[in-house]
Formats: structure tokens, C-alpha cells, sequence
């Protein structure tokens, strides 16, 4: 009787909240209770993660004082500052050509970006393999650091040029008006009215590059590990509370910087 009296409350609690409220519900809860579940075992006692058996800092701890994984929380850090500044120089340039110029391709190079952007990472991965094997260069840092500006070109190029189509040209033409030259008039008025869209652009490919597996694992050499690798082969010999409490750390710096970024797009619309 008692059961039947929870499940009659449980179908009036259900019923009582709209379709589309349930909808969104029930998709946030799909893809946020599995990351919920890992960050709370990431503070569980228990090194079986077999019921809470209380509350610790202890697998953090643990990280702090394992050498291989700073090593590799470093060269993830490293490659990851690299291709988005490169990405970000090069992409912010190509935006503004894009915008500002007019010239036979122009539509079909900004095709290639949105297919660049929509490939698989398997493909471009095994491309940029055989690519780097044919130049014959050693995978390491150079090669990874490539192979993470170019999935990252694509992210920084469309969200500047989106933040270009909504600018007033006549600032440059008024500047052009009054003396100053073509470069100057970017670097003086268009590029500060861009800078919002640049630094979100640095932002989304700083954790592009530091939550990429695919390619990583495709294009580093034997001698230089990255983080989300260092985790793969951690999970292979079984989930640790440590391997919690490493991605929860990772999902924590990338989550704060797609925040940032958002902040600063709504910023920049505003």
C-alpha cells in the first residue's frame, strides 16, 4: 500500500510538470549525473568507489606527488598554450581577410573551414599521420602542437568572423578618411572591437587542445604524454578513485574556460 502511495505521488509529480521543462530535465540529467557521479567518487574514501565510505582529499593528494602525471599535466598545458595562441594569430588574420576583402575562392575557403570544423577526428588524425611520416618528422611536441592548431584554426577563424559581420565599416572608411592606412585602421579599430571574439577563440581552443585524445594519440612520439592519454591508459588497468579525481580536475579547467568564453561572447553581443 505504501509503494503504491509513492508511485501515485511520484506519476503526480510527473504529471504536474510541463513536457518540455520534463524534456530538458531528463537530457541534462543524461549527460550531467555520469560527471556528477565521477566528481563526487573522486572524494569518496573507498579506493573501490563500492558505496561512500566518507569524505577524503587523499586521491588528490595522490596526484600532486605522482612525477608521470605532473609530467604529462605540463606537456598538455604546453601544447595547449602553443596552438592557441598560434591559432588564434592565424585564425584571427584569416577572419578579418575573409571579411574585409573580396576575391575569387572566398566562398569555397570558407566551405573548407566548416569542413574541417565537422570532419571526424579519426580522419584527420590519420591524415595528419601520414602526412607527418611522409615529411619525415619525428612526433613529439612540434608535431602535436601542428596537429592541435589545425583543429583549432577552424573554432577561432568562424567565431571572429561572426563578430566581424556584425561590425560598422564605415569606422574604417571614416579612419581611411582621415589619413590612416589599411593596416592601421585593423590594428587601430578593427582588431580592439574583435578582441572579445579573439580571446573567446583562445579560450575555446586552449581546452579543444587539452581535452583532445583522438588526435594526440595519433600524431605524439612514444617519449611525450598527455594528459587525456596519460588518463586512457590509467582506465585501462581499472577505474581508480585517482583517475576520478584527474578528469574531475580536468573537466573543472575546462568547464571555467568555456565559461570564461561565453562570458565574453555575451559580452561582446551586448
Amino acid at each position: 500500500m505504501r509503494k503504491s502511495a509513492w508511485l501515485e505521488q511520484g506519476k503526480d509529480i510527473v504529471a504536474a510538470i510541463p513536457l518540455g521543462r520534463l524534456h530538458g530535465i531528463l537530457v541534462y540529467a543524461f549527460l550531467y549525473l555520469p560527471m556528477a557521479t565521477l566528481i563526487l567518487g573522486s572524494f569518496n574514501a573507498s579506493r573501490y568507489g563500492i558505496g561512500w565510505q566518507g569524505f577524503t582529499l587523499n586521491w588528490y593528494a595522490n596526484l600532486a606527488d605522482d612525477a608521470e602525471i605532473l609530467a604529462a599535466a605540463r606537456n598538455s598545458l604546453t601544447v595547449a598554450a602553443l596552438s592557441a595562441t598560434l591559432a588564434t594569430v592565424v585564425g584571427t588574420l584569416s577572419a578579418v581577410g575573409l571579411y574585409r576583402y573580396r576575391f575569387r575562392g572566398r566562398r569555397f575557403l570558407m566551405g573548407l573551414l566548416f569542413v574541417t570544423l565537422m570532419s571526424p577526428d579519426i580522419v584527420m588524425a590519420v591524415s595528419l599521420l601520414v602526412l607527418f611520416i611522409g615529411l619525415r618528422l619525428e612526433l613529439g611536441l612540434f608535431t602535436l602542437w601542428l596537429a592541435h592548431t589545425g583543429f583549432c584554426l577552424p573554432f577561432v577563424t568562424l567565431t571572429v568572423h561572426a563578430r566581424l559581420q556584425g561590425f560598422d565599416n564605415a569606422l574604417v572608411e571614416a579612419a581611411r578618411d582621415l589619413g590612416a592606412g589599411e593596416w592601421t585602421a585593423i590594428r587601430r579599430i578593427v582588431l580592439p572591437l574583435a578582441l572579445p571574439a579573439i580571446a573567446a577563440g583562445w579560450l575555446m581552443s586552449f581546452t579543444l587542445s587539452l581535452d583532445d585524445a583522438v588526435v594526440s594519440f595519433f600524431v605524439t612520439g612514444p617519449d611525450f604524454e598527455v594528459l587525456p592519454l596519460r588518463i586512457y591508459s590509467m582506465v585501462r588497468l581499472g577505474v581508480k578513485p585517482e583517475v576520478n579525481a584527474l578528469a574531475s580536475l580536468l573537466f573543472a579547467v575546462s568547464l571555467s574556460f568555456v565559461v570564461l568564453a561565453q562570458c565574453l561572447l555575451r559580452k561582446d553581443r551586448e
